[in-house]
């Protein structure tokens, strides 16, 4: 047990780096850059993700990339049931070892699915309505967009992202980082920025400041059209971003006199550039494409 966590055998243990760098040793892991491997190291850092999470009693958790159990640990300590998806196969075989260790009461508690996260569904996942996890940060996005697409049953979550990445998800229209991950994630929901992560945390120590970002799910905007057609505006709308969102969607819609026609049904101004327009735009424009 490390000193900064002292709590008793009997409950749930956390790790500190002593265990961490202990854990790897013994199953011969050393994190890689090429699955976005930074192991948290810091018992009060997973502490503050859980609670920051704003969990039900007993909600069911979603983890991807566990790792050695750091998270997985701080969230089974409070009760919370977790399916944990881990891509690396000697990861997803240890974990449930690790949590029998250091918190035996909880073990029942765990569900490890061993898979990509960009090829689960509920088949694999059940139906958690949070997703708390320190996502690697080369699939970040990708892998966030594809569990809201999924999972219908997800309706909030905290995960921890490469700060700029946060700043991208959270970013409204019109700023700078305002894009197209920023205009797809409110398709699903309500995105914010919840907090800086230093880098001292994890080990090894990323290059890159870390930062949380908070969702919470809601309806997507009235439209005609499907979530496909309008993220194929949006992908269009910033293509081109120095661009009038006319001219950039002349990719999508090259007929120049029926584009006209849904600018003028739509009642958005085509002088805009595309990141001026939230997903409600991108949706109206989307939806004036399909019925015109």
């Amino acid at each position: 047990m490390s000193s900064s966590d002292s709590s008793t055998s009997a409950g749930p243990r956390l790790l500190g780096p002593a265990e961490v760098r202990s854990l790897a040793a013994a199953l011969g892991v050393r994190p890689t850059k090429q699955r976005g491997q930074n192991f948290v190291i810091d018992p009060n850092t997973v502490r503050r993700i859980v609670r920051a999470a704003e969990l039900s009693v007993g909600e069911h958790v979603l983890e991807i990339g566990p790792g050695l159990g750091s998270l997985t640990l701080a969230l089974l300590a409070e009760g919370h049931p977790v399916t944990a998806v881990e891509i690396d196969p000697l990861l997803a075989q240890a974990l449930p070892s690790t949590v029998a260790t250091y918190a035996p009461g909880q073990a029942a508690d765990l569900t490890v699915v061993e898979a990509d996260a960009m090829d689960v569904g509920p088949e694999q996942i059940g139906t958690p309505t949070a997703c708390v996890a320190n996502l690697p940060y080369n699939v970040a996005v990708p892998v966030l967009l594809h569990l809201l697409q999924v999972s219908d049953s997800l309706r909030h979550g905290l995960v921890m992202v490469q700060s700029e990445v946060a700043d991208r998800l959270a970013a409204p229209p019109g700023s700078r980082t305002y894009g197209v991950p920023s205009a797809k994630a409110a398709w699903y929901a309500d995105v914010r920025r919840a907090g800086p992560i230093g880098r001292n945390v994890f080990w090894p120590a990323p290059n890159v400041d870390s930062g949380l970002v908070a969702f919470e799910r809601r309806d997507p905007p009235a439209t005609a059209a499907t979530r496909e057609e309008t993220f194929a505006v949006i992908e269009a709308a910033f293509s081109q971003r120095r661009k009038t969102v006319r001219s950039a969607l002349a990719r999508w819609m090259p007929d120049r006199s029926r584009l006209d026609e849904v600018f003028a049904a739509t009642g958005i101004d085509p002088r805009l550039r595309g990141e001026m327009l939230g997903i409600t735009e991108f949706a109206a424009l989307a939806g004036a494409g399909r019925t015109l």
